[in-house]
């Protein structure tokens, strides 16, 4: 597990340096319970109690270390099991129900059972892994339906990998200026894709605005830069025909890319990697901003991996989330396409469309079902305009949140209950056995004829 965290997340090494070996070794380590339970529950004899135990404790398991590894300070949930299904609406559809930590349980459970049937040779597992493999297809195509609302065009800007930032803007500015006469509910750009502080540029303010009474929409821009507190911020800034309209700061951080844990501590080990020099500041956490078609709720880059933004933003009534990312630090890796596939979890997470624009790829955008409505590469650059139909239903991840990681905890507390009650119990058999083996061992010598002296 510590070499899947890091070859999942190679693309890390230029930032974090050495502390991503030790990182990956510390969140490796979070599935030795999971090893050691399935050595104890699936080698020897398996009886079918044990191999039922397994298909419930394993999975069981999973869910809490990818919970725990899951904390922002750790690295977030990159990689999550359940989030391999995101381009599989129909095994996907279980995160209504349970969040991507459900699909992540039934996903291993169905693992599980085909392991005992293996061990066991017997066709009963088999069974229930073709049952528990059939739930999200069966919730996909007979659970509840999003209610069916408007369909609003939705513009995807990527410029492409440009490291200058007037140039980004500039780049962003240019395509976007080829978009009137489209009926346009909306108009995004990738991460970072204004270098200046809006509140201090009023004439850089007064040409966004501009370009958005030009193309007959609002733009949903995305700010990097030092606010007049001192501090430096990315924001997601709508920007309308009269001016700014509303912001949001970003929350999540990403560890060492936007600050350094511990820095006082560990900051030496990052002095020759590509880490942040300086901290970024945080903002206050999920908001929606409207524009005159719909409300959005934006989240930024490393906040696309969390369900619980989502879910936040749609309890403020956001009818669409809306992602902005630039990963053009990561240009080419996995983590450009990885950004990209969350929003389809999280659109089927919170009932709610998502889209995703990227400053250098991967741009994306999928409906309250997760099904894929865009898709731009990383190689490719320009204006993605895209048709989202705001369907909406409320989920029962939606009201009940995390519940599967609750479910999970009680799962092991119970499982671990058992084991020592067993253990306990043949402790006391053995020691009760030894004392009676003791007392016939004493009589016999307390009443044996002493031997005749020599």
């Amino acid at each position: 597990m510590a070499a899947f965290v890091g070859v999942t997340q190679y693309w890390l090494w230029p930032s974090t340096g050495p502390p991503l070996l030790v990182l990956a070794a510390g969140l490796g380590a979070l599935w030795l319970p999971f090893g050691w339970a399935a050595h104890r529950l699936l080698s020897g004899d398996v009886t079918a109690a044990r191999g039922v135990s397994a298909v419930a404790v394993l999975p069981s398991l999973w869910v809490l270390a990818e919970a725990v590894r899951s904390w922002d300070r750790l690295g977030g949930p990159w990689a999550v099991l359940g989030a391999s299904q995101w381009n599989q609406p129909a095994t996907l559809a279980p995160a209504a129900v349970g969040g991507v930590w459900l699909v992540s349980f039934l996903l291993v459970a169905v693992n599980t059972a085909v392991v005992a049937a293996l061990v066991r040779r017997s066709a009963a597992p088999a069974v229930l892994a073709v049952v528990l493999l059939a739930v999200g297809p069966a919730w996909f195509w007979w659970g509840p339906t999003p209610t069916s609302g408007p369909t609003v065009r939705i513009a995807l800007v990527q410029p492409g990998d440009i490291a200058e930032s007037t140039a980004r803007q500039a780049a962003s500015e240019a395509l976007t200026s080829e978009l009137p006469g489209q009926p346009l509910a909306l108009v995004v750009w990738g991460e970072s894709s204004v270098g200046v502080d809006l509140a201090a540029r009023p004439d850089v303010t007064a040409r966004l605005a501009a370009l958005s009474r030009r193309v007959g929409a609002d733009l949903l821009v995305n700010v990097d830069a030092r606010g007049a507190s001192g501090g430096i911020y990315k924001s997601s800034v709508l920007v309308g025909p009269d001016g700014v309209q509303g912001s949001y700061a970003k929350t999540r951080l990403v560890p060492f890319g936007e600050y350094v844990p511990l820095r006082p501590l560990i900051g030496w080990a990052t002095s020759n990697t590509q880490a942040a020099g300086e901290d970024r500041r945080r903002g206050q956490g999920p908001v929606v901003l409207r524009t005159d078609v719909v409300a959005i709720g934006p989240l930024i880059s490393f906040e696309t991996m969390f369900s619980d933004l989502a879910r936040a933003a749609v309890r403020r009534g956001a009818e669409l989330l809306v992602y902005q990312s630039s990963t053009s630090s990561y240009q080419g890796s996995w983590a450009q396409p990885q950004l990209a596939a969350m929003p389809a979890v999280h659109a089927v997470e919170t009932g709610r469309p998502a889209v995703h624009a990227a400053l250098s790829g991967v741009s994306s955008a999928f409906d309250a079902r997760g099904r894929q409505l865009a898709w731009m590469p990383a190689a490719e650059w320009g204006v993605t305009v895209v048709d989202v139909p705001l369907d909406a239903r409320t989920t029962l991840y939606q009201r009940w949140g995390g519940w599967t990681i609750v479910a999970a905890l009680v799962v092991v507390t119970a499982w671990c209950a058992q084991s020592i009650r067993r253990s306990w119990s043949g402790v006391r058999r053995w020691r009760e056995r030894n004392r009676a083996t003791g007392r016939r061992l004493w009589r016999g010598r307390r009443y044996r004829r002493p031997a005749d002296p020599p």
